[in-house]
């Protein structure tokens, strides 16, 4: 990333924030506009390399849920890589109730072209997303209760 220029970076980075903010599965088509074609993807569910690979859990993800909402709330850049913080608000598709929301950190490479060649996210899944699961968030949370500090 440092053979980037530092203005390229934040109108990539701009861009590219801005492309998760408004992401809808017809934005979709817009994908190869801000990440490269073998750009690699990892979450707490998913490690894959290549565009179409990403595109399909974009995919997975619009039809699992509704009202699917990223919002950027913070971004640095450090000496290899560009750091963004979101809040991400969902439905499990279905669902009544108050919207589930993820908090997590992306770390993002760029290429010279100012496109994404590593996306990596970083949140809680245990404390964020299972632990909302019956039975499997009981046992989570009794876990977490046996092992934390006094």
């Amino acid at each position: 990333m440092s053979a980037v220029p530092h203005d390229v970076l934040v109108r990539a980075l701009d861009a590219y924030a801005a492309f998760y903010e408004t992401l809808t599965p017809a934005s979709l088509a817009r994908l190869a506009d801000h990440v490269t074609p073998d750009v690699h993807f990892r979450d707490p569910f998913n490690d894959v390399r290549g565009i179409d690979r990403l595109r399909r859990i974009l995919e997975h993800m619009f039809s699992v849920t509704d009202d699917s909402r990223f919002v950027v709330t913070d971004r640095a850049f450090g000496a290899d890589a560009a750091y963004v913080r979101w809040r991400y608000t969902f439905r499990p598709k279905g669902a009544a109730g108050a919207p589930w929301e993820i908090v997590g950190l992306s770390e993002l490479s760029f290429g010279a072209d100012g496109r994404v060649i590593s996306h990596i996210d970083h949140w809680d899944a245990a404390g964020q997303f299972y632990e909302r699961i019956p039975v499997l968030g009981a046992l989570l949370r009794l876990a977490r209760r046996r092992v934390a500090a006094p």
